[in-house]
């Protein structure tokens, strides 16, 4: 039970893909120039590290619909070199945290993720870090203020390496209001005036080219350097209808206004979403932790409500199988122990030395550092059929060894058949122990993709073959003395009563 309650939980293991995605989020308002200047600073910062092999990175969103990224969010795809060129010594857990030292940029929440589990992990909760809070409501800016509010209390959090809340203010709009009044005079409309913001600031298609099997539009405006400042707005020309030239200052009223970057909704209802990385801790303790001191620290006004998300979804989601999966599995077993024994004592028995069979594997879980996941459990459940297994071929070496005895055996005789039934049962034990340990030693030490999860299932295997032959060879048999002792029936011969015939 005790190092049951020091183990952690996660979903899976973080699993070595060979690179990395550094993937930060700027706070918004940053210019398309200021994020490349980011960009390469933060490019040149990650190749300082000798393991790093090539850089390349991406702000905003690519031309696809698939990819929502705003201006604010980077990718940076980092390739490392082979493992043999490491410097001694170094692991993928050390190398995130030296990366994360080296890359230190002020109004950049670092986030260090697997390429591909990163990719899942968006397209199923839309959450680039392990952990996600999503802020629901109405209000834009009371779900911005709770919002921030999460993001200090999980800066707070043990385990949490950065946090960072997605603002809902900080966009910056170029507004322009027409007047009506003013563009009457001149002989416009508010679609003449529109068509010409619409055209001349925007582009208008006039035409496409074709390249190959491709087509691109092409588009005309007017030249950056004459729509790059509200004073360069303000004296953009409109031809009247009359002939007359005026500025585009003259019919309307052009300023900067603060608005939302993006809007996001989650279940039909506005939403905006806290991104927290984890290290160092496991990832249910941290949970743990954030939605205690969010819900003794934030105040949520009336329509506003906070949801958890990302891998910890994975995690509920599986723990809540596993409830199901298990005591089914436990069952099931129990059921074809009783088809097997047709008793239920015995089928008890082996069932309930099963828990003690698990204390090996639960050992090593914690002597190895891991965390309880959904491979661990896997490699539980192999354990106890296993553990069951060896129980009922000890039983049966115990029944037919007391068999032997006669019909009727004293309590001598059952001990003497438990002993002589246990020791038949030695060597075959060691066989099959031997050759289990020897086929899954070699997954607990190997490297390589996927080696983070075949040894989770593999350590409670390796732990349990510690113990489960010596709860078989010497728990069941004391078990079942205890299960068939009787008091000891007396074999003398049977002396006729006077006057009575025998």
């Amino acid at each position: 039970l005790w190092p049951m309650t020091q183990l952690g939980g996660e979903f899976m293991p973080q699993m070595d893909e060979g690179d990395l995605l550094y993937m930060p989020s700027a706070l918004p308002g940053i210019s398309a120039q200021k994020a490349s200047e980011l960009l390469q600073q933060t490019d040149r910062l990650i190749k300082t590290v000798p393991e790093v092999a090539s850089v390349f990175g991406k702000a905003g969103r690519a031309e696809t619909a698939t990819d929502p990224a705003p201006l604010e969010m980077f990718e940076t795809t980092i390739q490392l070199k082979p493992r043999r060129e490491w410097r001694p010594g170094m692991t993928p857990e050390k190398l995130v945290e030296e990366l994360d030292r080296a890359v230190k940029v002020p109004g950049l929440a670092n986030v260090w993720v697997p390429p591909i589990r990163n990719r899942i992990d968006m397209l199923a909760t839309g959450i680039k870090s392990p952990i996600g809070v999503k802020v629901s409501g109405s209000n834009l800016a009371e779900l911005d203020r709770v919002a921030a509010r999460v993001e200090a209390v999980a800066k707070r959090t043990p385990g949490v390496s950065s946090a960072l809340a997605e603002r809902l203010t900080g966009g910056r709009y170029v507004d322009v209001d027409i007047d009506r009044a003013a563009a009457g005079r001149f002989g416009l409309n508010i679609a003449d005036v529109q068509e010409v913001v619409a055209g001349a600031i925007g582009g208008q298609a006039i035409g496409e080219t074709v390249e190959g099997v491709a087509r691109y539009p092409i588009s005309v405006r007017y030249p950056r350097e004459l729509r790059d400042s509200l004073e360069g707005l303000r004296t953009l020309p409109i031809l009247t209808p009359a002939g007359q030239q005026i500025t585009l200052g003259t019919v309307a009223r052009i300023v900067i206004a603060d608005g939302p970057p993006m809007l996001k909704t989650e279940n039909a209802r506005p939403s905006t979403w806290v991104y927290v990385d984890v290290r160092g801790r496991d990832l249910n303790a941290v949970v743990t932790d954030l939605r205690r001191a969010v819900a003794k620290e934030v105040k949520l006004p009336p329509g506003v409500s906070v949801a958890y998300s990302g891998q910890f979804e994975y995690l509920q989601r599986a723990a809540k199988r596993l409830k199901l999966v298990v005591p089914a599995t436990l069952a099931i077993i129990f059921l074809l122990l009783y088809a097997t024994f047709r008793r239920w004592d015995e089928a008890a028995l082996i069932m309930g030395t099963l828990p003690f069979a698990l204390t090996g594997g639960i050992w090593m879980l914690y002597l190895l550092g891991y965390h309880q996941s959904v491979a661990t459990g896997v490699g539980f459940i192999a354990l106890a059929g296993v553990a069951a297994e060896f129980g009922v071929v000890m039983l049966i070496y115990l029944k037919h060894a007391l068999d032997e005895r006669g019909p009727d055996p004293t309590r001598e005789d059952l001990e003497a058949a438990v002993r002589e039934g246990a020791l038949l049962r030695v060597r075959p034990k060691a066989m099959t122990v031997a050759v289990i340990l020897a086929g899954l030693a070699p997954i607990l030490v190997g490297h390589g993709a996927g080696s983070e999860i075949m040894s989770r299932i593999a350590a409670p295997m390796i732990g349990g073959m510690l113990t489960a032959p010596l709860l078989s060879m010497l728990v069941i048999p004391a078990g079942y003395i205890l299960l068939r002792r009787r008091r000891p029936a007396s074999r003398r011969a049977a002396v006729p009563t006077p006057g009575i015939l025998p």
